[in-house]
């Protein structure tokens, strides 16, 4: 389970004290928006952080069980913030620096400021001048990343489940964008829409 420890040394070893922990969700689907969130802890307030037990990388939870501490999350938090990247920008963009957007737009949502990030994965977050460390499997390691990753997934699924209604052919609720079987066979149907990354395989032209 995801701990303090990563956070509590940095407030031991700099004058930093907002702690923001960094990830994103959606990166890898074919439709959709990449979605970025940070997170702040109450760390200076055990009953607060307490509160928050059980709180885990979003991949090792059920949605469910993701919902209910998105909640807690959102209550609890010292700050939190959320930044989406649409599907038209990622094509522009890139996907690399439309993850990095959305990742600014967070951080930048943040009230008390961050004055540290944790950023889950390898990429530094470009672009901004606060003192950062990237952390390999960070989700799973730093509570901080670990709620930033149930917020981004629950406010791209949940995204995800209004597209199915408009888009109700493609199956967005249920794979939530992803390049699954009965995806591939929607597109197989019926042509791509407005929410597809046209720039992804298999939308990419020619490979469809």
């Amino acid at each position: 389970m995801p701990t303090t420890t990563l956070e509590q040394e940095i407030r031991a070893t700099t004058p930093w004290r907002y702690i923001a922990g960094v990830d994103e969700a959606g990166r890898g689907a074919i439709a959709g928006p990449v979605v970025a969130a940070a997170v702040i802890l109450p760390l200076d307030d055990p009953p607060r952080l307490a509160a928050l037990t059980g709180v885990n990388d979003s991949k090792q939870l059920t949605a469910g069980q993701r919902e209910r501490l998105y909640e807690l999350i959102l209550t609890h938090a010292l700050a939190y913030g959320i930044g989406r990247t649409p599907a038209a920008q990622i094509d522009t963009l890139g996907i690399w620096p439309a993850t990095m957007q959305a990742m600014r737009q967070a951080v930048g949502q943040l009230h008390p400021a961050g004055e540290f990030l944790l950023i889950d994965g390898r990429q530094a977050l470009r672009q901004v001048s606060l003192p950062q460390r990237t952390v390999i499997r960070g989700d799973s390691l730093s509570l901080s990343i670990a709620a930033a990753s149930i917020l981004a997934k629950v406010s791209r699924d949940r995204e995800m489940v209004v597209l199915d209604a408009q888009y109700p052919q493609y199956g967005f609720a249920r794979h939530k964008g992803y390049c699954t079987r009965d995806h591939e066979a929607a597109l197989a149907t019926h042509p791509p829409c407005p929410v597809h990354r046209y720039s992804f395989a298999p939308i990419r032209p020619g490979l469809l």
